[in-house]
């Protein structure tokens, strides 16, 4: 903390130009009652008067106050030392009540952030801590019956050794997805950077999951024929991911007979944003701030049975900004929802699928 500090003369100034003042008009009055009035005299006790109280008022308030407000730097300096280190300590009233009221008020949005943070850390330890013991009491439940005798029996042996089973694979696919997500937040996964076609990308991703969108009777399609490649620059794993998370997403919220449409599109700046449409349930407004959390579910017990880890839009999210793109989501409820996200688009002479690793 630096030792200087910068002084402030008006209280001593106004506070002996009082004194003077009073003890000019009591003298006055005396030298006036006894006949010794004299102009000289009155002005030289007027000027003494004054410098006299100036300097010892201004030495004892200094000393009074100052020891007073280096308590409170001192005390400040313990909490943020960054912010006081290099301050002068001030003994001007105005300005200490100005420092004081700043300091409180960042201090008032730092714990606001922190109730916040604190609030979203509870509720996310409570979601994960509901999404493990789910398949974890499955998983126990089904040994611990066929522990109790049922494993004597080879149809209920096998039927619950598979369920058992799935409970894990669950288990491991939450497990993965935290571990992804953890990756990406601390910058620990690396991007395999190489040009590809996305539409074929998109393509291969319809194929995938074809089946599962048809038991809903879902069209997954494109909005127009593409029938040139439209080369991007990224992670062709990871966008693979994220489109496969956007498709399945669409198709679980889907409605009966309804379509998932996808759109590539050129912007400014050698940019293409890819669009994935859907017609289904679509996302109240009050939920898509928070859509992109971990764990955070708009239907907290219909998307539940439909599985999943809870962690799809998060991840996507993350990789997106991992590529330094943005991610964009559009929604009227029960009308349809629409994702959208922007990649580097190839400009000229591609090389098709020549990575290169970088963070």
């Amino acid at each position: 903390m630096a030792e200087n500090f910068k002084k402030s003369y008006k209280f001593a100034y106004l506070s002996s130009l009082y004194i003077t003042i009073l003890l000019t008009l009591v003298l006055s009055v005396f030298f006036y009652t006894q006949s010794l009035f004299n102009p000289f005299i009155i002005t030289g006790l007027i000027i003494a008067c004054y410098l006299i109280s100036f300097f010892v008022i201004q030495y004892r308030v200094e000393k009074f106050i100052y020891r007073r407000v280096r308590k409170i730097y001192d005390d400040i300096e313990m909490l943020e030392a960054d912010a006081i280190e290099d301050s002068p300590v001030t003994t001007d009233m105005k300005t200490l009540i100005k420092e004081v009221e700043k300091f409180a008020k960042q201090r008032k949005t730092e714990i606001e952030s922190l109730k916040i943070k604190e609030a979203y850390r509870k509720e996310f330890m409570g979601n994960v801590s509901h999404e493990l013991k789910t398949p974890l009491f499955t998983v126990q439940g089904y040994v611990l019956t066929l522990l109790d005798g049922a494993m004597n029996d080879p149809v209920i042996l096998d039927k619950y050794l598979n369920r058992a089973n799935k409970g894990v694979e669950r288990l491991i696919y939450i497990v993965n997805d935290l571990d992804m997500i953890t990756k990406l937040e601390v910058g620990d996964l690396n991007l395999n950077y190489s040009n590809f076609d996305i539409v074929e990308l998109v393509q291969s991703v319809f194929d995938l999951y074809e089946m599962k969108a048809s038991k809903k009777n879902i069209a997954l399609t494109f909005d127009m024929n593409y029938e040139e490649p439209i080369l991007v620059h990224a992670d062709k794993e990871r966008i693979q991911q994220v489109i496969s998370n956007l498709i399945v997403n669409s198709i679980k919220y889907g409605k009966e007979d309804g379509t998932t449409e996808v759109s590539i599109e050129d912007l400014i700046r050698n940019k293409t944003i890819i669009r994935i449409t859907d017609n289904g349930e679509g996302i109240a407004q009050a939920h898509i701030p928070r859509l992109f959390e971990r764990f955070y579910r708009v239907d907290k017990s219909g998307s539940r049975k439909e599985g999943g880890s809870g962690l799809g839009l998060a991840i996507v999210k993350h990789i997106i900004e991992a590529h330094h793109e943005r991610i964009y989501v559009e929604s009227d409820y029960r009308v349809g929802s629409e994702f959208s996200f922007t990649l580097e688009k190839v400009k000229k002479f591609p090389i098709v699928d020549v990575g290169t690793k970088t963070t």
